[in-house]
Order: structure tokens, then sequence, then C-alpha cells
């Protein structure tokens, strides 16, 4: 990974952090300052509690893929310390899926009369459960990657005291 795509990819992990606090401080701002009244179209406390949670599992994606990002660069990625982080990445998109579930959830009872929207917010988090398992299928690829870097290693010092 080159250095401009470094440099890319975590000024975009920044924003989107910037963003995802933002986020959060203005639901937990909303929730305790209470002047916000509700007409009784949606429950905002629990979406408001569910958002924070949500961005709470988006944050610590954001924490792996930097670290992973930091591995890289340093060659130290193909090393069993990365599937702690690649879990993670795979914890925490299966949090938010679950989030989207359960705002989908909190939201059906006022979409009685239109299902299609409830249908298609449930169709979001299986796609969102199908990016982690995206991530479940890397993770195996890498596995295989360290065990074929480890055969090559020993190839190789077998090879060295031949030669």
């Amino acid at each position: 990974m080159g250095k401009l795509a470094v440099g890319a990819l975590r000024a975009v992990l920044v924003v989107v952090l910037v963003g995802t606090l933002f986020v959060q401080a203005g639901m937990v701002w909303a929730l305790v300052s209470g002047n916000d009244p509700e007409d009784g179209s949606l429950p905002l406390t629990p979406l408001r509690v569910i958002t924070i949670l949500g961005m709470v599992a988006v944050q610590a994606v954001l924490v792996c893929v930097w670290r992973l990002v930091a591995m890289v660069r340093r060659g130290t990625v193909f090393s069993h310390a990365a599937f702690r982080y690649v879990d993670g990445v795979i914890g925490g998109i299966v949090a938010a899926a679950l989030a989207w579930f359960a705002v989908a959830a909190v939201n059906a009872p006022g979409q009685r009369d239109d299902p299609g929207v409830t249908v298609i917010m449930g169709g979001v988090g299986v796609g969102i459960l199908g990016v982690a398992l995206i991530v479940l299928v890397l993770r195996t690829l890498l596995a295989q990657a360290i065990t074929r870097d480890g055969e090559a290693a020993q190839m190789q010092a077998e090879l060295d005291e031949v030669i």
C-alpha cells in the first residue's frame, strides 16, 4: 500500500470518526435536554439510544481498520495479531447490523399501512450482514496467507542450509 493510499484512507477514517462523534454528541444532547417534544409518530428516545450504540459499533470498526492499516505499513499484517482486528471489524459490522434491525423494529409499527419500508430496511440489514460475511471470507484468506508465509519461510531456511 502506497503512502498516498494510506494517507487517503486515514483521512477518510478520521472524517468518519469525527462524524460519528458529532452524531453521538447530538443524540446525547437530545436525550439529556429533553426539550424535544415527541408527537407520538416515532419513539425518538429508543431511536436515539440505538443510534448512539450503532455509532459505537462503527467507531470500533474504524479503530480496527486503522490498526490494520498500520500493520500493513509496517509489513506485519501477515501475523496472528491481525486476527484480533479483523475479528473486531466482523464484530462491529454485526453489531451495526443488529442496531439497524433494531431501528427497523422500532420503526415498523408506524409502517403498518406501508410495510415495504420495513422490508427494505430488513433487506439493508441483511446486506450489512453480508459485508460481515465478506470480511469473514477475507479473514480465511488471511489465515491461508499466514500459513503460506510460514511455509515459504521454512522452505527458504532449508534452501539457505543447502546453499
